[in-house]
């Protein structure tokens, strides 16, 4: 059991709360852990914990949060899956008095009211579910765009919080957009070169097994346009000059025969 300060400590700090389940995080992750941000994009490389980070956050907004509802979503029910028993792994290594009132292979409910669900990415599973206060949405580049818009609504109306962790996949869908875009969300880019865990020999390997594309996007986090592409995204778009005048402006006389 832990101390009554410990406790509070936990509550307050969610660091804390990850070094009581016995995670000693990154400097990079305890910035995750801590922000206060409504909207998180984590653009992490393959194995660097981005979602370990993502359940420890489920797990203290379950604990600390009575009744609230906490969402977690994947391309499909295994990913969702395998996301839901990181969350189940971290409630049974911390010692905290909120015993677990009902679970299931993809749901989890606390004794305080609070629910941790696990669904596929599809559409129709989440329409039925309202007013979230977290929602982890991981391998977001593979979430469809109409799932995503589907989960909007409810955030608006609980201004609950989401977390969209991902490597990139193309320079397609609402989770590249939204890398890009100028709204307010609080962005993390994390290639594998930055994490102490994922060694140089690793890296070469699978730099020469998956080839530059793959490489580029599952361990740098590059955007990388489709493998067929004769040019990126980012080279066409730099091809464009707004200061340069069209030639038809640069002399207002007009000539004659």
């Amino acid at each position: 059991m832990t101390s009554l300060v410990e406790d509070f400590r936990a509550a307050a700090d969610p660091v804390a709360l990850s070094l009581q389940a016995g995670i000693r995080p990154d400097p990079w992750q305890e910035r995750i852990l801590r922000s206060n941000s409504q909207r998180l994009l984590l653009n992490c490389s393959r194995q660097s914990g981005k979602s370990l980070m993502a359940a420890m956050l489920c797990a203290h907004t379950a604990i600390f949060k009575p009744g609230s509802l906490t969402l977690l979503v994947s391309p499909s029910e295994r990913q969702s899956s395998e996301l839901f028993k990181r969350v189940h792994g971290i409630f049974r290594s911390v010692s905290w008095p909120v015993p677990v009132a009902s679970e299931s292979a993809l749901r989890l409910e606390l004794a305080n009211g609070s629910r941790v669900v696990s669904l596929p990415g599809k559409e129709g599973t989440v329409r039925g579910f309202s007013a979230p206060k977290l929602i982890v949405i991981d391998e977001s580049a593979r979430v469809p765009d109409e799932l995503y818009v589907a989960l909007k609504p409810m955030l608006a109306v609980s201004q609950g919080r989401v977390i969209a962790c991902s490597t990139p996949w193309g320079t397609r869908g609402w989770w590249h957009d939204a890398w890009r875009s100028a709204e307010p969300w609080e962005r993390y880019r994390v290639p594998a070169t930055d994490c102490p865990r994922i060694s140089a020999e690793l890296l070469a390997e699978e730099r020469r097994s998956l080839g530059h594309w793959e490489f580029a996007q599952e361990y740098l986090t590059e955007f990388q346009a489709g493998a067929g592409a004769v040019f990126d995204l980012e080279a066409i778009e730099n091809c464009f000059d707004s200061t340069v005048q069209p030639l038809g402006l640069l002399n207002s006389k007009v000539w004659t025969a």
